[in-house]
């Protein structure tokens, strides 16, 4: 199978401040991060040829129409697409293998999310509220099936198979969430900015035990845009183009569901979309050829075990690590360096576009006080569904 490995380039980027944006539509947002985006690579709406955007909850049907209505892109092939928590990182990749195919020399990639007037919340409703959304989402969302409550699983079952008391398991992932809103306070855009301590998340409501209110990410509003070229034009837009080295998705059979012997330590999609984007980049060694990683941290305890899916460390090995600082801000490996899902905030369908956006960001040394040494490869990682059964995009950028 072909890599497309440098023969698209990423030479524009835009994205919103994510939070509790009442006062701005869905269409408002667009429009802010998709302008951000042009004046970034210097184009105008005129030259956008084609236009891919995710949206997961937002706009039922699909609100392609609208879209094109609020940019002006009038007769312009925009195409919707939803592949939950991954849409973002799906359309990105979607508009990368059409201009890595010469169907389109500049295209136009959006992911948004208006959350927050929605009533939108990680825990479930009765089948009566969500009456109007799809029978799947029903059963995904239904009393007996939370996204908390499946992670805390997660995070029970690695406690168990690796030693750990629950204070020692509960203060790992507290070291996580503690390094996240660090560097959420240095990015202007994130929803959450303020420092916390390990003794406050330990002290936390408990959402799903192990899982306290400041173990889970929260629900915001957002958009984040990126303007995608051909490879070959890429320095015709701007002297630090940043090109896609390897985008792949893993789906999963959901085996996670009804096996017993299921493994609740790991997410076997994670492993495997890793193992497929690292042969596409030519990447051997993962913790030394990666220079930066912005995760899929829904939980704690997902940040922890992606650790060890994406190859960043060994398997049972999150704990040293985190004790050894090698995934903060200035450590061996930086990690969610604007403050991941946790921080920055999670509107579904915006989140895989905001993580390629501060990828860019580091790479291009505009990242202000955030800004890590040395960038290179980056990789972007998206996590759809559960432990049980996932879509997993793993996305490589660099120089």
């Amino acid at each position: 199978m072909e890599s497309i490995k440098d023969k698209v380039a990423i030479v524009g980027t835009g994205c919103t401040k994510f939070g509790e944006n009442w006062d701005l539509s869905l269409e408002d947002m667009i429009i802010d991060a998709v302008y951000e985006a042009y004046e970034d690579a210097g184009i105008g709406p005129e030259d956008v040829q084609a236009v891919w955007f995710g949206s997961y909850w937002s706009g039922i049907p699909a609100p392609s129409q609208p879209l094109a209505t609020a940019l002006k892109l009038d007769y312009k092939p925009v195409t919707r697409l939803e592949n939950m928590c991954a849409t973002a990182s799906d359309a990105l990749r979607q508009a990368a293998y059409a201009v890595a195919a010469g169907v389109c020399d500049i295209a136009l990639v959006i992911g948004a999310e208006k959350l927050k007037d929605s009533g939108y919340s990680g825990l479930p409703t009765d089948d009566i509220a969500m009456g109007n959304v799809s029978t799947a989402i029903n059963t995904f969302r239904s009393r007996n099936f939370t996204a908390p409550g499946h992670f805390a699983m997660m995070a029970t079952s690695y406690f168990n198979k690796y030693g750990l008391s629950p204070e020692a398991g509960k203060e790992m992932l507290a070291k996580i969430m503690v390094k996240n809103h660090h560097n959420g306070t240095m990015s202007p855009k994130a929803h959450f900015q303020k420092e916390i301590t390990v003794e406050q998340v330990l002290k936390a409501p408990i959402i799903a035990w192990p899982l306290g209110l400041l173990d889970c990410c929260g629900v915001s509003d957002g958009a984040a845009a990126a303007i995608l070229v051909r490879g070959d034009m890429a320095r015709n837009f701007r002297p630090d183009p940043v090109y896609i080295k390897a985008c792949q998705i893993a789906v999963g059979p959901q085996e996670g569901y009804m096996n017993p012997r299921h493994d609740w330590t790991m997410v076997k999609e994670t492993y495997r979309a890793g193992i497929a984007a690292y042969a596409e980049a030519g990447i051997k060694d993962p913790r030394r050829e990666i220079s930066m990683a912005e995760v899929h941290d829904c939980f704690s305890i997902t940040e922890a075990v992606i650790y060890e899916d994406l190859q960043f460390t060994r398997r049972g090995g999150a704990r040293e690590e985190i004790e050894a600082g090698t995934f903060e801000l200035h450590g061996e490996l930086p990690v969610n360096m604007d403050g991941g899902l946790k921080c920055f905030g999670h509107p579904i369908g915006a989140t895989g576009l905001r993580m390629v956006y501060e990828l860019c960001k580091q790479i291009q040394g505009k990242a202000g006080p955030r800004q890590i040494k040395n960038p290179g490869l980056g990789l972007a990682h998206n996590l759809g569904g559960t432990p049980g059964g996932a879509t997993v995009s793993v996305i490589i950028v660099g120089p």
